[in-house]
């Protein structure tokens, strides 16, 4: 009896909104134009800019799901997916100008790797430069991303502030430690077993926390080049705000509470007790006073919460099965880049994967 054809697995590329019809005038049409065979869905935040009349009036085609109020960027794509049909979600950030074939290596790679739950394009920033390019890497992504011994996240063309001109250097397929939530292709299976975003990060470094757990139990992820979108970036909160500062300590802290075995945790947040201390000194030196209170509000708040994570803790930590993850660097960040002056990710070496190491159940809690 001869095989039945393969299903062609179903696609939706979800966008979320809150406030951004001037985003969703300018690069829905690129969405629209470049993702054939995928269902195009908005979820809405509870605008109350114009969003939802300019997505009635001038793209018909696209499915609005209208949420009550701005759940933000975590627990609004959790309520979002719940009403979405698909076999493979994409995340898209609603200030990204998509290519043309743009969606074909990221589903076709899925299709190919069954060991894979997400991927990522490679992200450039939308901007023009002098010269007319678009060749630097975008911030919030860049060419997949990384993170090193104590919590501090970088990417294939970006460490912290330098980020690095796309010349080719990073166009092979690699394997990372997390895909930005800007342009995310997941598997819709391993987005719910995984129990998808965690809605109390609000926004800001929940897709890394999505992708850790995923990680540790032995899915991979990965950064497929041959896919290409740009990224204004910023658009929500932008660079410097304290929102943003605030959110990214706290999330960055209560992510390696989550994830982290106690033997590792215990020093890891020492570590960061007095790095973070440094960050704020440096802010209020500088006169970012916001900055600074943002800091120490985010570290207070973390002391204050952590134990409401008990429970997740645990259950990630049982549901583990890699106990060093290659992706995630045991070298510090901050030393490659501030002390030994390594400006990218191809000079710091000691940031690239290490070994990959099945589980040492000594290792974790035994609570």
């Amino acid at each position: 009896m001869p095989n039945s054809p393969t299903r062609t697995a179903s696609v939706a590329v979800v966008i979320l909104n809150w406030n951004g019809e001037v985003m969703l005038r300018r690069f829905l049409p690129s969405v629209l134009r470049h993702s054939e065979g995928a269902q195009v869905v908005v979820a809405d935040n509870a605008s109350t800019d114009g969003s939802l009349q300019l997505l009635r009036t001038d793209f018909p085609a696209v499915r609005i799901v209208a949420l009550d109020r701005n759940y933000g960027f975590a627990e609004g794509y959790n309520r979002a997916l719940r009403q979405v049909d698909a076999d493979i979600y994409v995340l898209l950030n609603s200030d990204v100008e998509v290519t043309p074939a743009w969606l074909r290596p990221l589903t076709d790679y899925l299709a190919a790797h069954p060991e894979c739950a997400a991927c990522q394009p490679k992200i450039r920033q939308w901007a023009e430069e002098g010269d007319g390019r678009r060749s630097l890497f975008e911030y919030a992504g860049a060419a997949g991303g990384f993170i090193d011994r104590y919590g501090y996240p970088y990417c294939r063309g970006r460490l912290f502030g330098t980020v690095e001109r796309d010349a080719g250097q990073y166009d092979t397929v690699a394997p990372v430690f997390w895909a930005t939530g800007a342009a995310l292709a997941i598997r819709a299976a391993d987005w719910h077993k995984a129990g998808g975003l965690d809605g109390s990060f609000f926004a800001h470094q929940e897709e890394i926390d999505l992708c850790w757990r995923l990680r540790a139990r032995g899915r991979s992820i990965v950064c497929l080049p041959d896919s290409v979108v740009f990224h204004v970036g910023g658009g929500t909160l932008p660079q410097g705000s304290a929102r943003k500062t605030y959110l990214n300590f706290r999330n960055n802290l209560l992510l390696l509470y989550k994830n982290l075995p106690d033997d590792e945790l215990r020093h890891v947040l020492r570590v960061r007790r007095l790095l973070d201390m440094v960050a704020a000194l440096k802010e209020l030196l500088t006169f970012h006073w916001q900055n600074f209170r943002a800091i120490r509000r985010a570290r207070r708040d973390f002391r204050r919460t952590r134990r409401n994570y008990d429970v997740s803790r645990q259950l990630n930590l049982r549901l583990t099965s890699l106990y060093i993850i290659r992706e995630r660097a045991r070298a510090s960040l901050l030393w490659e880049y501030y002390i030994r002056g390594k400006r990218t990710y191809a000079e710091a070496t000691s940031l690239r994967p290490n070994a990959e190491k099945p589980i040492d159940p000594a290792k974790l809690s035994a609570d």
